[in-house]
């Protein structure tokens, strides 16, 4: 069974919806850090190419990417997480500021480096090689305290809450315990709030209570010890997986096979959409960042995720963690 495309005037109708919608991000923050450079020989020393610099250039990256996602389709957004005392947390904060995203809640945490990716790039933006500075440790119990304060101050205002789990130690038990209770408090509206999560398995067992989980094809597989070839196959895991996660929907992501969206009111495929693929890093982001705007607005579980598929078919045509704007979704949605 296939989930049913969006009327187009409904489409516009909820991305406009998507404009000043209160959000708090919670998760692993990094920077990405890109450094181009042109290959013309292998070295002599080894058997690697020498990188003649061209560039450089940061992105936001991990949660700070979700939260870079919401706010170029419209949200108002508040962000949590580690860094470092260190020159990464400082340009990390100066992307945050200018893509208007509250950075309150960003603790900084003595003896960890903030979380960067270095990765070296050919002028085609082939891959060479990557640099990860991070501690993937538990924060200790002042961190974790400091977090739970700050997820207490800034959920209040939120209609909706992020969870964006990366295994870097931002994501504990008493935190997703905080964020499920504060789902579970209604909205100054008297709506409720839903509580989605872009997960790492090692840490299923921490989203009981949510909403919505967005597991990709892999981790499904690997939390449900189950193959997943076909839609007969992802529906099956979906279940198991919401069974195991103790979670109301699931979203699993395919890749080139599109989306399973797995829920007690609509299950179903959602087909791939996107015409070009150049680079997947941080399609997930956009995923989860898109889904969490759309039922905020009012979306239906299917509606939500049939947007989340075409923003995630727009993103991975682009180079590196990267934004959809509300004009390109509606664009894409347009055909």
């Amino acid at each position: 069974m296939t989930i049913p495309t969006l009327d187009p005037r409904r489409a516009r109708s909820l991305v406009a919806a998507f404009n000043g919608v209160n959000v708090l991000v919670v998760g692993d923050v990094m920077l990405d850090r890109f450094i181009v450079g042109r290959v013309t020989r292998i070295s002599p020393e080894a058997p690697v190419p020498v990188v003649r610099f061209e560039s450089e250039y940061t992105r936001l990256g991990g949660a700070a990417n979700v939260a870079h996602n919401l706010t170029a389709l419209g949200a108002r957004v508040s962000l949590v997480g580690v860094v470092g005392h260190d020159a990464a947390a400082d340009r990390l904060r100066s992307h945050l500021a200018d893509a208007h995203i509250d950075s309150s809640g960003l603790i900084a945490a003595d003896g960890r480096p903030t979380v960067e990716k270095v990765r070296i790039v050919t002028e085609r933006n082939q891959q060479v090689a990557r640099i990860d500075y991070e501690s993937d440790a538990d924060v200790t119990a002042d961190t974790n305290d400091a977090l739970i304060d700050a997820i207490r101050r800034l959920a209040t205002t939120a209609s909706v809450l992020v969870v964006s789990d990366y295994l870097k130690g931002a994501i504990t038990l008493p935190v997703m315990t905080t964020l499920v209770r504060a789902a579970r408090t209604p909205h100054a509206s008297g709506s409720a709030r839903a509580l989605i999560v872009d997960p790492k398995i090692p840490h299923l067992a921490y989203y009981a209570g949510a909403t919505l989980i967005t597991p990709n094809h892999h981790e499904a597989e690997i939390a449900t010890h189950q193959r997943i070839q076909t839609d007969a196959d992802a529906r099956l895991a979906a279940l198991e997986f919401r069974r195991r996660a103790n979670c109301d929907a699931a979203l699993i992501t395919r890749g080139e096979h599109g989306m399973w969206l797995s829920a007690p009111s609509a299950e179903g495929a959602i087909p791939a959409v996107a015409r070009e693929v150049s680079d997947v890093t941080g399609a997930g982001d956009t995923v989860v960042a898109t889904l969490s705007l759309a039922l905020a607005a009012g979306a239906t579980l299917s509606e939500a995720a049939v947007l989340a598929n075409h923003a995630a078919g727009v993103v991975v045509g682009k180079f590196g963690p990267a934004t959809v704007s509300r004009t390109e979704l509606i664009t894409a949605l347009d055909g």
